[in-house]
């Protein structure tokens, strides 16, 4: 009788111990996680208008476009809340965001042109998107700055440069390829205001240069997991 119970004992651990064993195995992995903060590279390109204007008496540049390369860094950290993600981030870029307007009928441009130049700069934006498992597409906007100038080439009166705030806006895609190392496509919008480059007197007042682009740049970030 002894030896039936031991029996039936030893039967039915081992019995109980390759079911949970097999429960174990059979368990999914954990799931993909965007929560974390992480640190990449960003780079692309940037286009879109600029004018030189004033506002006492209304005249201007024509329109004329800006563009050029930029790239820099990024930083920031998001926070998953069942598929939802939402998230900071900050990134500054140094750029070559240019153009000109050779000839201004009624302003005066010289032959080297009325020249617009954004050579920096940064965002501090808020995001938030839907994960599909590793794939992210958001929303984003939040406070942009960077440093604009207008200016004659040669002409040390009409030359005005200043750090501006603004605006910016936009979405992208981010794709996790491994648990740490995330790709994203991005578009934004760029507001950064005005900057004053020379007072035409009591007539027309100051003037001033403005600039406005949109961006297309790829990103690489490392995740901290």
């Amino acid at each position: 009788m002894k030896q039936l119970l031991l029996s039936t004992v030893i039967f039915f651990g081992l019995g109980a111990t390759a079911f949970a064993a097999d429960a174990i195995s059979a368990m999914p992995p954990a799931g993909f996680t965007w929560t974390g903060g992480y640190v990449g590279l960003q780079a692309g390109y940037g286009w879109g208008r600029s004018h030189h204007f004033t506002q006492r008496t209304p005249d201007s540049t024509p329109k004329f476009t800006i563009d050029g390369a930029l790239g820099g860094v990024t930083a920031g950290y998001n926070y998953q809340i069942n598929n939802w993600v939402v998230g900071a981030e900050a990134d500054f870029s140094a750029a070559d965001i240019k153009g000109s307007v050779d000839s201004a009928p009624g302003w005066g441009c010289t032959a080297t042109g009325c020249r617009t130049k954004v050579d920096w700069f940064g965002t501090v934006r808020a995001r938030a998107g839907y994960a599909f498992d590793r794939t992210l597409p958001y929303v984003t906007g939040g406070l942009a700055y960077g440093h604009i100038k207008g200016y004659i080439e040669g002409d040390p009166v009409y030359n005005g440069e200043d750090t501006r705030a603004g605006w910016t806006v936009g979405a992208g895609v981010e794709h996790a390829f491994t648990d740490h190392l995330t790709a994203k496509i991005e578009y934004l919008y760029v507001d950064l205001g005005k900057t004053d480059i020379e007072n035409f007197g009591v007539f027309y007042g100051q003037g001033y240069a403005d600039a406005k682009f949109s961006m297309i740049r790829v990103g690489l970030n490392y995740e901290f997991r």
